[in-house]
């Protein structure tokens, strides 16, 4: 009988993994469950020295828990590349966002912005200082708490204009997605599996990861809004 491998993730990574869980236990008897938190109560949680087999957060945050001692170095292994998205309630008005001025236009419009506590929030939140602004749109910002979905506020009427990684809008209902920040000021998050100091299973973990950077899990990545790393 296998042991459970446990992954902890951040919540920008919970859809695709599990169906690239599925996927691969269509082909594996080894049983894998997976635990989607918001990001910074991830790391903590791993920083405690609570135990998992396969921590997979933002890349960067890998690296510091390597630095910590909390993850096994040398087993990093980066899995996908997401993209911040912008998103308005179902059937609002759709403003532009084709242009670097078109956002900064949007946001200076909107009644209420939200963004979460990652890494999208932070460049967001640096985007509106450069801009000259954050001082003006201070009182209109809702940060969504560590898990909760950025696009739940906006689909509640809570937060006229939403940031988050498109993989966490996709699957929102009562939203409607704009499409991509514009090069110009987007920001890509990497996000990456490591193996904890935690976990005696490092060979099959390994094959879990070999089967989730493989050519099969690609198209499972690009579905929920994702690009392979």
């Amino acid at each position: 009988m296998t042991s459970n491998i446990s992954i902890i993730s951040s919540m920008a990574t919970r859809q695709v993994l599990a169906e690239l869980v599925a996927q691969f236990q269509q082909t594996s008897p080894q049983q894998v469950s997976v635990e989607s938190v918001g990001g910074v109560d991830a790391a903590r949680r791993v920083q405690d020295g609570e135990a998992f087999d396969v921590v997979i957060l933002a890349a960067n945050a890998i690296d510091k828990l390597i630095e910590a001692g909390r993850i096994v170095p040398g087993s990093r292994v980066d899995l996908v590349h997401s993209g911040v998205s912008i998103a308005v309630r179902a059937g609002a008005a759709r403003p532009g966002i084709d242009s670097e001025e078109a956002v900064r236009q949007a946001v200076l419009a909107a009644r209420s912005l939200g963004y979460s506590t990652g890494p999208s929030g932070v460049h967001l939140a640096k985007l509106f200082e450069r801009w000259g602004i954050a001082d003006a749109i201070k009182s209109r910002i809702v940060q969504a708490p560590p898990g909760v979905p950025v696009g739940s506020l906006v689909a509640r009427g809570e937060v006229e204009l939403g940031f988050q990684q498109l993989s966490e809008l996709i699957h929102q209902e009562g939203i409607d997605v704009l499409g991509p920040l514009p090069p110009a000021i987007q920001i890509v998050t990497t996000f990456s599996a490591g193996l904890s100091v935690t976990s005696t299973q490092a060979p099959a973990v390994g094959e879990l990861l070999d089967f989730m950077v493989s050519p099969a899990a690609a198209d499972i990545k690009r579905r929920n809004g994702l690009e392979p790393a």
